[in-house]
């Protein structure tokens, strides 16, 4: 019964576990944003000159609109991994990375209802590389984990996007493959656009080509877009979106919510052109330029993967620049991110600072490298568990004691280790013991050999199965019968008449199922002779047998109403195990040891 209780407590242990682990990990801690950690920013303005009547349900002013920003989604293909297209491997890397991607959208960033999703690039991992049909095959997944079809939630919101270098490349690859910029701007739009939010310009550039040759038509086309910009001199503050960062001195600090190492600046370029194939930022030059165009409020950029907040010097005073982290847990961050902006919806001609129009908050998605990690582990430790999980439960205590027994008897055998080579004879071996407790109440064990096998015909003969000795587990007597009272002799062990002829011997009785039945038998006698007898030790070890159950066959309670009260208990314990068969248990005589 024990052994089932603690076999349904450990399934249910693992059950509770692994339905809390799954809990959290598929559907709690996509939560967390939208529940705790995430909430819109209020403009400047929101505390202090905005009524409560022009609060909405969501506890945002009406009048500003709503904004969420997604970076570096990558939807992996055969580029990323370098696998054949349809492998095993590649095909599960992509559900997973898929699945999070669907359910971070769906769980943290469409609750907070926004009015306008903003997309910073690089939609595809390997999007110049693809043919027309895996191109395809990865704008449906995009769609699909971001609802973007027809009947998706997102229908009712306004989508903009802009192209990053997994999507349309650098300008040498532009160059040499326009057929990849048709292909881009068919499904996703023009590359370089401006629109309006609220009350807030926003500037959408391909940065992929601000440093290629201006000579050449996607740079140029990028130059002529951004001085037509500069020319449009409005009242309404402006945001530069660039998937590329701008400019920024090697080692510069990235802020508090950076966990990836700082990347210094890498520019690659064509041997054949001298055309870019690869940059990590803007350059110093090309940064300059845009910023005196544009003179934007604020920048908001993508392609590092991590975040990053840098101030950049302008004539007009510093402008903030935050690059948002990818969303995908699978591009070298574990703290995927999102941004929500509010811009303002109403009009302000003599802005003071930046988030009087517009503010940000960073919000955090869950770290799903962990989360696997987690699962992993648990696993681990389920089939530890069911496969060495003993009958008795986890009970490391008795392997332990087993081999620190054996050790000190391998080592405390000096002579069998390091002597003549012979066996020394175990002195516990063949062995009974006597309980004593002598005048003062103290109990202790007296060790006696045992006699060889009896003749008479009233009592049965010892019989020995290993080390244990055996008697009858039956002694019949009359419960009235008073028999001479007997002593210990401490030579061999026999009983032998007392002196003053008394009878004050107890026997046990009857059909004693166990020692504790034979003692209160004995202890019953006692009580009618009035001798002075140790009760709490006496129960204390019996009780202790008693509680440890542990079976017992043969007992013999020998009592001496001398002066000098003597006790002996003699029995053996012989556990009952699988298959009826029975075996004595030696660790009987080291619990009396130990109670003594």
């Amino acid at each position: 019964m024990v052994v089932r209780e603690k076999k349904r407590n450990l399934t249910l242990f693992l059950c509770l576990t692994w339905t809390a682990s799954l809990l959290y990990g598929e559907m709690f801690a996509y939560w967390v944003p939208s529940l705790w950690s995430c909430d819109w920013p209020h403009l400047l303005h929101d505390t202090s000159s905005i009524s409560s009547s022009l609060v909405n349900k969501g506890g945002q002013p009406d009048d500003t609109v709503k904004v969420a920003v997604i970076t570096d989604p990558q939807i992996m293909d055969r580029t990323s991994l370098h696998l054949p297209p349809k492998s095993l491997v590649l095909e599960v890397v992509q559900f997973y990375t898929d699945l999070f991607m669907r359910r971070a959208f769906l769980a943290s960033i469409l609750p907070f209802k926004p009015d306008v999703i903003l997309f910073l690039g690089d939609y595809f991992d390997g999007g110049p590389s693809l043919l027309d049909e895996e191109w395809q095959e990865s704008l449906s997944r995009f769609k699909h984990i971001f609802d973007l079809n027809a009947r998706g939630r997102t229908k009712d919101m306004k989508v903009y996007y802009i192209p990053g270098n997994h999507d349309v490349g650098y300008a040498a690859q532009l160059f040499h493959n326009p057929k990849v910029l048709e292909r881009y701007e068919k499904k996703f739009g023009v590359r370089n656009y401006r629109f309006m939010i609220g009350q807030v310009d926003f500037i959408a550039i391909d940065s992929q080509t601000i440093d290629g040759n201006s000579e050449r038509s996607p740079t140029s086309a990028t130059w002529d877009f951004l001085q037509n910009i500069s020319k449009d001199v409005g009242s309404n503050p402006r945001v530069l979106l660039t998937h590329v960062p701008l400019y920024r001195p090697d080692w510069t600090s990235c802020g508090p919510y950076r966990y990836s190492p700082l990347i210094n600046q890498r520019i690659a370029r064509s041997a054949y052109d001298d055309e870019i194939v690869y940059q990590n930022y803007i350059t110093e030059e090309s940064s300059n330029r845009l910023l005196d165009l544009i003179r934007p409020v604020l920048i908001l950029s993508g392609h590092d993967h991590d975040q990053c907040v840098v101030t950049h010097m302008t004539k007009n005073g510093p402008v903030n620049e935050h690059t948002l982290g990818t969303v995908s847990w699978q591009q070298g961050n574990l703290y995927p991110s999102f941004m929500l902006l509010s811009a303002s919806n109403s009009s302000h001609p003599n802005v003071s600072t930046p988030e009087e129009v517009i503010s940000t908050h960073l919000c955090f998605l869950p770290n799903q490298t962990y989360i696997y990690i987690w699962y992993a582990a648990l696993f681990v430790v389920t089939i530890l568990a069911l496969l060495l999980w003993p009958n008795n439960g986890i009970d490391i205590s008795r392997p332990f004691s087993n081999f620190v027994r054996d050790t000190k008897g391998l080592f405390g055998s000096s002579s069998s280790l390091f002597g003549s080579g012979t066996k020394e004879k175990n002195d516990d071996d063949n062995c009974e013991y006597q309980m004593v407790w002598d005048a003062e109440g103290c109990m202790h064990l007296v060790k006696i050999s045992p006699k060889g096998p009896s003749s008479s015909s009233k009592e049965l003969g010892s019989m020995e199965r290993g080390n244990a000795v055996m008697r009858s587990t039956r002694k019949q007597m009359n419960r009235d019968q008073q028999e001479l009272p007997t002593k210990i002799d401490d030579k061999d062990g026999d009983p032998t008449v007392s002196e003053d002829g008394s009878s004050s011997s107890v026997h046990c009785t009857g059909e004693c199922s166990s020692i504790h039945d034979a003692a209160i038998q004995g202890l019953d006698r006692l009580v009618g002779s009035g001798a002075e007898f140790p009760w709490q030790e006496a129960m204390d070890f019996l009780a202790a047998i008693h509680d440890g159950g542990i079976p017992i066959t043969g007992q013999e309670i020998l009592i001496d109403s001398g002066s000098e009260l003597t006790v002996c208990f003699s029995f053996v314990a012989l556990p009952v195990i699988a298959g009826g068969s029975i075996a004595p248990d030696r660790s009987l005589n080291r619990r009396r040891s130990s109670l003594c």
